[in-house]
């Protein structure tokens, strides 16, 4: 990689809109990591701070709604936005207020900066996350202005009643999630027990379904794993690709950062975007 191509030259600018990571695996962390290694600017509305390592979260502390629609209002009205994403979005009041702020500043289907809902509804157990009042507001509010949402199998379960456990399932779900509004739906895999010796990723347009299949790997160190996809299908609309071509471009990234995973700490090691940093790394460093 020649970094004299990029001197003075102002890259895609995308927007995390989510919840920090203290450990540094998860949320926004994880999504400017992603950003980064893809080539596009960062930009972020901090939603919630947590206290959190590998082992789990112990503590989350709001932030507010005005506040958050603020940090959204002001990036877009400065810098720009080429896409923007949602993760972990705490609440109702602040899902509204993201809505609204969003509207405001033109992201979403219906406007020319794209969006892609990640929610965040369940931990890595399978547990609700989130009030009921929260999982309606993303159904009604966010998934309508959605450019791609992308539930894991949990989320599907908690967010329409879907429970997967094999591939028609699969399919099923994300007619479903369709239904709420969103141009594109992406439904998971990593989750369904059936695949055990692959990850196969469903995306739904309306009209055609498109399998996006992939290793499976013998890891528990996938923490942020969602998180990191979600950003870099964001950096893919970013960068100008088309939907579909920005979720193959984040299949293909989220491989990669799980194969190259680490552990860290005593639990859930995190995925990795330094493999796609590497040639770099390798240049500077002379080997």
């Amino acid at each position: 990689m020649n970094g004299r191509r990029t001197i003075g030259v102002t890259p895609p600018r995308a927007m995390t809109i989510a919840g920090t990571d203290s450990g540094g695996g998860a949320g926004i962390a994880a999504d400017l990591r992603t950003f980064a290694a893809c080539g596009v600017h960062g930009c972020l509305a901090v939603c919630a701070v947590t206290v959190q390592n590998s082992v789990g979260v112990t503590g989350v502390h709001t932030i507010p709604p005005e506040t958050v629609a603020a940090q959204i209002a002001s990036v877009a009205g400065d810098i720009g936005l080429d896409a923007a994403k949602t993760g972990m979005l705490a609440g109702a009041e602040i899902i509204e207020a993201v809505a609204a702020a969003c509207d405001e500043a033109g992201i979403g289907a219906a406007h020319r900066t794209p969006l892609v809902i990640d929610p965040v509804a369940a931990s890595m157990h399978g547990d609700q996350l989130l009030a009921d009042s929260a999982l309606d507001a993303f159904r009604t509010l966010l998934f309508p202005r959605a450019t791609v949402v992308t539930p894991n199998l949990d989320e599907v379960r908690l967010l329409v009643g879907v429970d997967v456990h094999d591939r028609a399932a699969q399919y099923e779900a994300a007619k479903v999630l369709h239904g709420l509004g969103p141009r594109y739906v992406l439904v998971k895999g990593g989750h369904l027990r059936e695949d055990t010796d692959g990850c196969v990723d469903l995306l739904y347009d309306g009209n055609s379904f498109t399998e996006l299949p992939g290793p499976r790997f013998d890891t528990g160190n996938t923490h942020g794993g969602g998180d990191s996809m979600a950003a870099a299908i964001t950096s893919g609309l970013a960068r100008g690709m088309t939907a579909p071509e920005a979720v193959a471009f984040g299949k293909r990234y989220i491989v990669e950062a799980v194969r190259h995973s680490y552990p860290l700490g005593a639990g859930h090691g995190p995925v990795s975007p330094l493999w796609a940093v590497r040639e770099w790394w390798d240049e500077r460093a002379g080997t």
